[in-house]
């Protein structure tokens, strides 16, 4: 491992962050002299973020523990293009009010992991709407496309991928990276960012916004990328049968999201517990070298953790018991997800209320495979009726789904 004289450096490298780095040592020497501000962009599609995101919250987290600035990009204006980054398609564009309704809930998420305000580590959240929406299209033009060959943006894996599937990629997303290259200039001039960070796909973009800010403003800044994170089995980080793991609780129990941790795969435990929790490398160590049954006490400790940071410490105590509930001593538990039902309902339209299937389909193999359970008893009938009384009805699907049908 590389030894980084700067505090920043070393927490990202000993946590498992850092995939690659533009020009590490001379990143390196200024953050172990001045305090760097640093940004990740967002752009606000929906109202909640979700855990596919939470590494670059964590790496904001993370400038912030080791004493820079973190500034918390909104996509305001990008947002209305949507990146075409590693897309099959085009995303649904959204219009002000949307943006800005999504802005203002995705902002409380960030409360959670960093402190904002107005000292010279705390962190600000700023929208590129601010500069984007007023720029002029010839002076653009002459400015800032002068500095960027078409050949070479062709060139980008975000775009190329696109192209060799010869799926439609429109002029209006081919120019999202020069307005992202863009933002670095005019965050390096507003606000004195040297940083842009992002996730591996974002290599391409962050070197444009690097680049331009030389040309036009004889600035160096400076780039890092997040490796991608997959599980254990090569799945995508936050993709569940059940959608995804939303961070925001009215888009995602509490329960479902301790639970998510909970089940997490062995072999990813340790890796887990560096980026998404504060616990010491040394605790970390001692987990995750823990084996067989003993494994799941520091699940456990990861799930608490990871709860606790983004939905508080009284919404992991309330997971964790309605887990112990469920699973020890067999109760209903009162964090688990709930359905509510008017009269008679059948065991498939259940399951797909409480999230445990996408479809019918889905529900019908779950069935079939005999992972689905109404109380103790295993369903092997697709077509059967679940009537719903005072007392709220048990639901499972497979050993680590539980919720609740209750009468509306």
């Amino acid at each position: 491992m590389t030894e980084h004289t700067s505090a920043l450096l070393r927490l990202l490298s000993e946590r498992g962050y850092i995939h690659q780095t533009t020009d590490a040592a001379a990143l390196d020497a200024l953050a172990a002299k001045q305090t760097v501000p640093g940004y990740i962009g967002f752009d606000p599609t929906a109202p909640s973020l979700h855990v596919g995101s939470l590494v670059q919250i964590m790496l904001l987290r993370r400038l912030q523990q080791s004493g820079h600035k973190p500034i918390v990009l909104m996509g305001g204006g990008t947002g209305k293009i949507g990146d075409p980054s590693f897309k099959d398609e085009a995303r649904k564009l959204l219009d002000h009010d949307g943006i800005a309704t999504n802005v203002a809930s995705i902002r409380r998420i960030f409360e959670r992991f960093l402190v904002f305000g107005d000292g010279p580590t705390d962190a600000i959240m700023l929208d590129n709407a601010e500069w984007l929406d007023k720029l002029e299209y010839i002076p653009f033009l002459r400015d800032v496309g002068q500095h960027f060959s078409v050949n070479r943006m062709l060139s980008f894996d975000s775009v190329k991928l696109r192209l060799d599937r010869e799926q439609s990629l429109s002029f209006l997303e081919f120019n999202y990276m020069i307005l992202q290259a863009y933002d670095f200039l005019e965050l390096s001039r507003r606000a004195g960012c040297r940083l842009q960070m992002g996730g591996s796909d974002q290599w391409g973009n962050i070197v444009n916004g690097i680049e331009l800010s030389r040309r036009m403003d004889g600035t160096e800044v400076y780039g890092i990328t997040t490796p991608l994170i997959t599980t254990a089995d090569g799945g995508k980080m936050g993709k569940t049968m059940s959608g995804a793991v939303w961070l925001h609780e009215d888009q995602l129990p509490h329960y479902d999201y301790w639970q998510f941790w909970r089940n997490t795969d062995d072999r990813d435990v340790g890796r887990f517990l560096r980026l998404f929790t504060d616990l010491p490398l040394e605790e970390i160590a001692r987990l995750e070298a823990l084996e067989g049954a003993e494994i799941n006490a520091a699940k456990i400790v990861l799930a608490n953790a990871a709860t606790a940071m983004c939905r508080g410490e009284a919404a992991a105590a309330e997971a964790a018991e309605t887990a112990r509930r469920t699973f020890e001593e067999g109760g209903a538990g009162g964090a688990l997800p709930t359905f509510a039902v008017v009269g008679p309902i059948g065991i498939v339209d259940a399951l797909i209320g409480l999230g445990f299937a996408a479809s019918k389909g889905e529900a019908k193999r779950l069935i079939k495979g005999g992972g689905a359970r109404v109380g103790a008893d295993k369903v092997s009938d697709e077509a059967l009726m679940i009537e719903v009384g005072d007392e709220p009805v048990r639901i499972a699907a497979g050993k680590k789904h539980h919720g609740l049908l209750v009468r509306a």
